[in-house]
Parts: structure tokens; sequence; C-alpha cells
């Protein structure tokens, strides 16, 4: 077998066969799942096609949200960081673990039992209806927009690694390939098939990355001091990778990204459209509690392990190339994405490569396969229906509008992954949580627990939160100005920082408040008594409000 320094040089590892080999089996017998459980629905029904009938138990949607939850960039992208940046890389970890307390505490259940398909039912619901969907419907699609990006970009960057392809159309055509794959899964099977991918998914992802972190612990003797003193020995940081500070600690500004990204890792799922839409997939309150406490638990394991393995990349890679791991990283196809795939094949040669790869491909499908579908889902039940048709569109027509969407979103995320092929993914899905944060999550929070909030309010503070972070990013060292950015070779910076959630979250907080006590029209409190009884028992839930 050829070193990792050299195949660094030819940019492929492992076999190509048994890649490609791995990819098709994954993908055809998820796509028999998709076929299998998807054939007694009714393909015309909204609720069939958005929440899978709400038919799924706590258990079985707390392994969904996982699989949602647990994208690329939880898996490639987290072992990519720490192993590049060491502990200010598992700082992403850790934000995503924490950010399940105020999902559990603040957010599933009341949303559960207030909305029906999409986000924007519950913040329209003691609302004028028309501006906060069209509102809510902007911001969800341009969350999962970025979120896609992120998603393909991981998908050329993990087949160009290991199909070795170096030229930028064979991995434009790969990029176009997840594309396709992702809109079928949608077209077949909606809500109830990617479901079951999704918690196969995540069923193959924790016990995958489980077994690869039990594995580097074997070959440390299961000593984590001496995972650590070897990780050290073969990173150019040396102990600097155990402190906080070798990627956010250079200045003022790389601080206050750092404080910056902490905040949006911690809020931002909570308003991420595809991660709370999941919520309506369970029949009761109950159960809606029992899925987020599943989900908890299974990210919870899984992010301790990309602890190990992301020190594990750091020593095993660099011991396997004769160098320093992090370099080796960095110097493959896809860098820091690379280090997931690069641990497997040290660990267990070209077969386990395969597997671990094809286990991170299988996520990219089903992931962009959920956002696909709450997009598709925003656009047609919140903006077609209910603003521009007033709520008068039979369900029939509204599903085929959604898979009409489909199509085009799909279309629209092959072209923008190309864009973004080649950007760390972690990062990436910390811009889509940084603008879920400001976008949605005060929104959210005043809707369902401050009793004056009204529709000025919501508007204005969805408005706020998402045009501020947008405009944060566009001008952020993120986007331009230095060699990682977005486009490397431009610069057009005047904010300092590359996470915008400390400006933007704060502000849209400021604006709803604002918006609420300046309105002429206050809140509506024969429709807020209601939703409260909803969010706080559940009676009523999943029927339509009409006002």
């Amino acid at each position: 077998m050829l070193t990792l320094l050299e195949t660094a040089k030819t940019a492929q590892f492992g076999n190509p066969v048994i890649n490609i080999s791995i990819f098709c089996v994954f993908v055809i017998a998820t796509m028999g799942v998709v076929i299998a459980v998807s054939r007694n629905a009714d393909k015309k029904a909204a609720a069939s096609f958005y929440t899978g009938g709400g038919a799924f138990s706590g258990r079985q949607n707390g392994l969904a949200i996982t699989g949602d939850y647990l994208s690329a960039a939880a898996f490639l992208g987290v072992t990519g960081a720490i192993a590049i940046n060491g502990f200010d890389g598992f700082l992403y970890s850790v934000g995503f673990f924490v950010a399940w307390i105020i999902a559990l505490t603040l957010v599933a259940e009341p949303l559960r039992n207030t909305g029906r398909y999409t986000m924007a039912d519950v913040l329209s619901f003691r609302m004028d209806a028309r501006p906060v969907r069209t509102a809510a419907a902007i911001s969800t699609l341009v969350i999962s927009f970025v979120y896609l990006l992120a998603q393909m970009a991981g998908a050329g960057g993990l087949v160009a690694l290991l199909l070795g392809i170096k030229s930028t159309i064979g991995q434009n055509l790969v990029i176009g390939v997840v594309g396709v794959i992702m809109i079928a899964y949608v077209l077949i099977g909606g809500m109830k098939g990617t479901t079951w991918v999704q918690m196969i998914k995540a069923v193959l992802l924790v016990s995958g990355a489980t077994i690869m972190a039990i594995w580097v612990l074997v070959y440390a003797n299961f000593n984590v001091s001496h995972l650590l003193r070897d990780a050290i020995a073969h990173h150019t940081g040396g102990e600097a990778i155990l402190k906080p500070g070798l990627q956010y600690g250079k200045d003022w500004a790389t601080k206050l990204s750092f404080i910056s990204l902490a905040i949006a890792l911690v809020t931002g799922p909570s308003g991420l459209p595809h991660v709370l839409m999941r919520f309506y997939t369970v029949p009761t309150a109950k159960e809606a509690r029992r899925s987020a406490v599943w989900a908890i638990n299974l990210v919870g394991l899984f992010f301790i392990v990309t602890f190990i393995l992301g020190y594990g990349a750091i020593w095993l890679v660099g011991q396997s190339g004769g160098g320093m791991g992090n370099t080796i990283i960095n110097g493959a196809p896809g860098k820091a994405n690379a280090a997931a795939p690069l641990l497997a094949l040290q660990l267990g040669g070209e077969i386990m490569m395969g597997v671990i790869s094809g286990i991170a491909f299988a996520t990219i499908l089903a992931v962009v396969a959920g956002l696909t579908i709450t997009a598709s889902a925003s656009f047609a039940h919140d903006i077609y229906n209910n603003v521009l048709k007033g709520g008068k569109v039979d369900a029939a027509s509204e599903v085929r509008v959604a898979r009409i969407t489909s199509v085009i979103i799909g279309i629209l995320a092959v072209v923008g992954g190309i864009f973004a092929n080649g950007q760390n993914i972690a990062f990436l899905i910390s811009l889509a949580f940084g603008v879920a944060a400001a976008a949605n999550l005060p929104a959210i929070l005043f809707t369902l627990y401050w009793r004056e909030f009204n529709t000025r309010g919501s508007v204005w503070s969805i408005y706020t939160g998402l045009i501020t972070s947008v405009v944060l990013i566009a001008f952020s060292p993120a986007i331009s100005g230095n060699k990682s950015a977005f486009f490397p070779n431009a610069d057009f910076v005047w904010f300092p920082l590359t996470n915008p959630t400390i400006v933007a979250l704060p502000l849209a907080f400021v604006m709803g408040w604002l918006g609420t006590v300046t309105a002429r029209n206050k809140a509506d409190k024969a429709l807020q008594a209601e939703m409260e009884v909803r969010s706080m028992t559940g009676l009523g839930a999943g029927e339509a409000i009409v006002h």
C-alpha cells in the first residue's frame, strides 16, 4: 500500500473500485428502503409528504433527528477541525451537543403542539398570517440553501478523495449525481421514506464512529494520555492543540469570532427548520419529548467519539505518513474533511475506508433529502398555499407544487455546491447555524412565551436577524480576503468577524421587542390563549387555525 504522503500527491486514497462499489450498495439499499416504506403512503396527502403521517414513535424519530443533526459537518467536518486545530476544533462538538438543552427544554414540545407542518405554522398562529408566513418561509429557504451548500461541498470533497477525481469537471459531476439521488429520495419517499433513511444512517454513523474510536483506543492501550501525547508529537502546533487559541486566539477579531461561533452553535439548532420539522412526525407531545431525549443521548455519544477520532487522526495519519498528521490531512483532496476517511484507511485498510466513507456519503444523501423536503414544504405550504392562494388550495395540488419545488431546489443546491466545493463543511454549517439563530430563534421564543408579541414584532425580528446575518457574512473574512475564504482572490471585507451571531442575534431580539411595543395593532388575546393551551397541553394539536 502506498504511504499517505505518496497518495496525497496522487490524490487518491484506497481502492476506487471498492469505494464506488460500497457507495452503490448504500444507495441501492437505502433506495430500496424508501420504495418499500412509502409503497402504501398516500402520495397526494400533505401530512404524508411533509410529516410521514405523524406515525413515528419517539425512539424512531429520535434516531431520525440524530440522523438529520449529525450531518457531514458532524462527522467529516468536526473530526477534521479537531485534527487541524485541536481544542479549538473540539469546540464545535461541545457547541453542537449543548445546543440540545435549549431544544429539549424550550422548543420541542410546544412547537410540536402548536404547528402542523412547518415552522411558519407556529410563528403565524396568533399573528396576521400572510406577512409572518412570508418572512418565515424566506428564512427557511435561505437557511436550507446555506446548509445544502455544506452537504454538497462535503460530497464533492469526499468522492474526489476516494475516487481520485482531480478535475473540477469530474467533481462537479459527482455533486450533480448527489443532487439527482437526493431528488429521487424526496419524490419517491417523501418524509416517511426520508425518515427511514435517516434512522438507518444514524445507526450506521454512530456505530461506525464508535467502532473507529474504540480501535484508536486499542492502539493507545486505552490510555487517553498516551493518545494525546502522540497527537502532540505529530502536529505542527505541538502542545497548543490541547489549549484554546490555536485557531481563535490570534487577535481580538478571532477571539470575538470564537464567542460569536459559540453562540451560533448553541442557539442555532433550535432555529433550524429541518430539525424543527422533525417534531411533527410523532403523534403526541410525549413522543416529541422522547424524540429529543433519544437524540440528545445519541448526539452526546457521537460528539464524545469525535474527540478521539480527531486526535487519533493527528497521531495515526501522521505516524503512517512519516510526518505531521495535520499537514498530511491538509494536503489531501478535501483537506480537513479527509481526516476521518484517512483515519479509517490507517485503521482497517481499504475496506474500512470504503465502509466509513460510504456511511459518510449516505449521511450527505439523507441530510440533503431532509433539507429539500423542508424547503419545498415551506414554499408550497406557506408561500404558495397560504400566502398566494389564501389557504384554498387542495392537498393534492399543494403536494404537487412541493414536488416541483424539490426539483428546483435540488438544481440550485447542485449549482451552489459546485461553488462551495473544497470549503470546510463544519465552518459552512456554523454559518447556517448563525443565520438560523438570528432569524428564527427570537421569533420562536417570543411567540411561545411572550403574550404581547405581535405581527410587527415577529416580522421585524425575522427580517432583522436574516438580513443582518446574511449581510455580515457576505462582507466577512469567511467570504473574501484570505486564502481559506469562499472567494480567496477577492477582498470586500468590512466586518471583521467570521461569524455574525454576536451582532445579529441580540439585534433580532431588540427589533422583535421594538416592533411589538410600537405596533398599533396589539396581540390577539383569544388566539394567544388558544395557543397557550395547545402549546402546554397538546389539546387541538395538529389542527389548522383559520383567521
